[in-house]
């Protein structure tokens, strides 16, 4: 796999006064007979102890599922419910505060399969083309699920929508206060692999809040080594203005 996948990552720490609350995941792993690609961004918010348990023991969940290889789908959207329920469980230890996620599967360097919560983004470039992979999960758009579930979406205090008033994503891991208005239910979708594919970026908001995704692919495109532009993206987006913390991975094909 490393012949025709290359990736690389880069963070950078908001103008906040708390600790870096994002994580990333990269790694290649075989199993049994396939080769694995594992990616991962999770931002923290009120919290670095529950990303870093994400990157500690989410993708582990996932593959752990008995049917991961023929319902893949299925076997993500219980492996994200299971990790939910243990951080709530684990909520004296982990804080209070959650995360959201964004996991990139490379089966066989031929198939992603991609799920996340919240607003971090995967985005894939095919033929200098932007095609966003994930689905930003913003209250404004998610009021009627959270209503139903007895909560109730506000733009009070400040501008941007929130979850009763406090969280501005609809979805993400933890947030115990606001688990019975909450979901971590994931967005789950396959893309293929063909010679059209040049590379994936997977990132937190901190990119997202500055970039449109065509922008993002414009940046780095002409930028061979994944992890010069995992930085260069970065740098592009503290050029604009971006104050929160950022975190992005790139990976490259071909």
């Amino acid at each position: 796999m490393s012949k025709h996948v290359t990736h690389g990552y880069h963070l950078v720490k908001g103008k906040s006064n708390h600790a870096m609350e994002d994580y990333v995941f990269a790694d290649f792993k075989q199993a049994d007979d396939n080769e694995l690609g594992l990616f991962a961004i999770f931002d923290g918010h009120l919290s670095h102890d529950i990303p870093d348990y994400l990157r500690s023991h989410l993708f582990d969940n996932i593959l752990k599922e008995p049917d991961f290889w023929t319902e893949p789908e299925n076997a993500i959207r219980r492996a994200y419910r299971i990790t939910n329920t243990t951080i709530l469980e684990k909520a004296v230890d982990l804080g209070k505060g959650g995360s959201t996620a964004v996991t990139v599967i490379l089966i066989n360097c031929q198939k992603l399969v991609v799920a996340n919560v919240g607003d971090s983004r995967a985005v894939i470039c095919k033929n200098g083309v932007a095609k966003q992979l994930s689905v930003d999960h913003e209250p404004s758009k998610e009021r009627e699920i959270i209503e139903n579930r007895g909560g109730f979406v506000s733009n009070f205090p400040g501008d941007v929508p929130r979850v009763d008033g406090q969280l501005a994503v609809a979805r993400a891991f933890g947030d115990k206060s606001l688990k019975e208005h909450l979901t971590s239910e994931p967005d789950v979708t396959m893309e293929i692999i063909d010679d059209d594919t040049e590379f994936v970026i997977l990132a937190s908001d901190g990119i997202w809040k500055v970039l449109s995704n065509q922008e993002a692919v414009d940046c780095i495109k002409h930028i061979k080594d994944a992890r010069s532009a995992a930085k260069h993206l970065t740098e592009e987006a503290l050029a604009r203005k971006s104050s929160d913390d950022i975190s992005c991975i790139v990976v490259r094909f071909r």
